[in-house]
């Protein structure tokens, strides 16, 4: 019986295609090409393991040490190769992924080396079952902007350095409205942006979530600035049913001077 299995997981990123590799080496005893239960359940659970969305396809590879006649060896590795194969169907993976079965025969070790000679032998009598995983997708973080764009993700933050208010005011200012003239124009361009316009206030203690809007005298001065901006939106066409509006109230400071904090920005909710 084989008295020992080497795990050797490693992985290699193709530079030119992206493509990734996973590879398990199995090792065989001199002249033998079977696989005892330890060896059968690591080399299925490997697969097994391993994310079956990513799998794109199994290579297996034998390989012999250099003792012994070319055509003995190359017959040798393909046994090897073939019951890694049987392992592996007869435990549930699907031959369907298994793309490559080869044997390749001998692997010469150079004539000057001789220290360790018989453990580099034994590294060669193996094989090597590649797994070709499909690149991982890119991870998007939302992030933040001075103006919409066409391929924002959910999260993505819209500071719009215009959209300022006077001090316990919920009046749109001039400059205000010709940058929400520009983000009607992108909202109508980018037809599958939806988002969610966001309030905030200075100034105000603690424990007291919003500030006092000075026209309405009730305490929701967040809540009116961002329904002022999205009634001026509606008003230039935009389609109410891409926004929402939410006073957040000196919950979400800037860390700047306070008339920065006196704002609104806009949140992408769906894309």
């Amino acid at each position: 019986m084989i008295k020992f299995l080497k795990y050797i997981p490693f992985f290699i990123l193709g530079l030119a295609y992206g493509q990734e590799e996973a590879v398990k080496s199995v090792y065989f005893e001199f002249d033998k090409f079977s696989l005892d239960e330890k060896q059968t359940k690591e080399v299925v659970d490997f697969i097994k393991n391993t994310d079956s969305t990513r799998i794109e396809s199994v290579e297996i590879f034998g390989y012999t040490d250099d003792i012994g006649k070319d055509d003995y060896n190359f017959k040798l590795s393909t046994n090897r190769a073939t019951t890694i194969v049987n392992a592996l169907t007869e435990n549930g993976v699907k031959s369907k992924i298994i793309v490559t079965i080869e044997g390749k025969g001998k692997i010469l070790i150079d004539d000057d080396v001789l220290d360790n000679l018989p453990e580099k032998r034994s590294k060669n009598r193996r094989v090597d079952v590649v797994l070709n995983l499909k690149e991982l997708p890119k991870l998007v973080l939302p992030g933040f902007y001075n103006m919409l764009k066409k391929d924002h993700v959910v999260g993505d933050h819209i500071y719009l350095e215009n959209i300022l208010f006077e001090k316990g005011s919920s009046k749109l200012l001039e400059r205000a409205m010709a940058e929400l003239d520009r983000v009607a124009l992108l909202t109508l361009r980018y037809k599958n942006i939806e988002f969610e316009i966001q309030g905030h206030v200075c100034c105000t203690p603690l424990n007291q979530k919003d500030a006092i809007d000075k026209d309405t005298k009730k305490r929701q001065l967040s809540v009116n600035r961002a329904l002022s901006v999205y009634k001026y939106l509606a008003y230039r066409r935009v389609p109410k049913n891409r926004m929402t509006y939410k006073g957040y109230g000196n919950k979400v400071p800037l860390g700047k001077e306070p008339e920065y904090d006196r704002r609104v920005e806009l949140v992408i909710t769906k894309i």
